[in-house]
Order: C-alpha cells, then sequence, then structure tokens
C-alpha cells in the first residue's frame, strides 16, 4: 500500500513517514508541489506546519488539487487539517488559548473510523497558534478538547480526516492506531 507524506514544512513529518514505515506501509516525503499524478497514492498523509492560514487564503503548494482531483483517502495532520478546513469552506483563527504541549482530547464521534481502537478520551500532543474556528460544510467534528473545539473533523461521505493535535508524537497516547486506522482506509 503507497502512502506518501506530503511535507508542508512540519517539523515532525519524518515522524509520520516512520509511523507508516512501522506499519508497512510503502511511504515517502514529497514536497507539497508534487503534482497529484506523480503520487500514486494508495491514502495520502498531509504534515504539519509552521505556516498561519489565519485571515489567508495563501496556498499549500498544490495540496488543494489533491483534495479537488484525488480520490484517495486523506489524512490532514496540524496545519494541513486547518488547510483542510479552509479548503473546504470553513474558518481559520487565531486560536484564544494557544495549544503547545499535552492535551485532553475527548472523543465525540468514537464509531468513526479514524477513532476506532481509541479510547473516548486520551492525552494528546498538540502544537497550535491558530484553529479551525468554523467547521465547513459537510464535514463533522470528531474530537475537542477544553480550549480546542475541532480537534479532529471528517468530510461525511469521503474519507477525509483532519487532526489538530499531532499522532506521530510519541506523547500522544495511541498515536499509532491513529494511522492504524487511516491505513485500514487505504486500498487498491
Amino acid at each position: 500500500m503507497k502512502v506518501p507524506v506530503v511535507d508542508n514544512g512540519g517539523q515532525w513529518t519524518h515522524r509520520e513517514w516512520r509511523v507508516l514505515r512501522d506499519l508497512g506501509a510503502e511511504t515517502r516525503i514529497v514536497p507539497n508541489t508534487t503534482p497529484l499524478g506523480e503520487l500514486d497514492a494508495d491514502g495520502i498523509v498531509l504534515s504539519g506546519g509552521a505556516l498561519s492560514l489565519e485571515g489567508t487564503d495563501a496556498k499549500l503548494g498544490v495540496v488543494g488539487s489533491y483534495l479537488d482531483e484525488g480520490n484517495v483517502p486523506v489524512l490532514a495532520i496540524c496545519v494541513g487539517h486547518q488547510f483542510l478546513a479552509r479548503h473546504f469552506g470553513g474558518k481559520v483563527s487565531r486560536a484564544s488559548t494557544p495549544e503547545f504541549g499535552r492535551v485532553e482530547l475527548t472523543v465525540d464521534a468514537p464509531t468513526s473510523p479514524i477513532f476506532r481502537t481509541i479510547p473516548s478520551s486520551l492525552r494528546v500532543w498538540a502544537s497550535h497558534s491558530d484553529e479551525v474556528s468554523e467547521l465547513p460544510p459537510d464535514f463533522e467534528v470528531l474530537a475537542h478538547s477544553p480550549s480546542c473545539k475541532v480537534e479532529a473533523m471528517a468530510h461525511r461521505t469521503r474519507p477525509v480526516f483532519g487532526l489538530q493535535f499531532h499522532p506521530e508524537v510519541e506523547h500522544t497516547e495511541k498515536g499509532t492506531a491513529f494511522f492504524q486506522n487511516f491505513l485500514s482506509l487505504c486500498h487498491r
């Protein structure tokens, strides 16, 4: 199964790649300017990054084309999650309480495929000043924290998921399970 990690400048992009590799996926890190046709993907992971999308319409390479023209599951992390929201008509704003470090996550949609095998509450690692402030149409909230109302979201009809927190770091409980759950959706 081929699942590239699209590099959006995240400090932990290599960790996303490593978790996927260790789970048996054929994976590589690619720039976010890689044309969709060159990805040859069964699924796509959009990495985090330091870019602020708050109040802008800044592009994130050609990531929009992956969402519009691609037909594979997508797991978007941190700024990838924020781009996903903005791309589909939601809003990204400066967080009233930025999250840096351990965060208590509450799962709102335990039946979502991405949260299968995940407990109803857990500690995750976050690192963001911006957040999804308005959910896009056709999306649902999957999880929240005391200071962030959209820690995780999913498209209602497509296998497209966004996580504000970082499942790839060791400080996130059950982090590897998020990737296992995502890979179970990536078939040829």
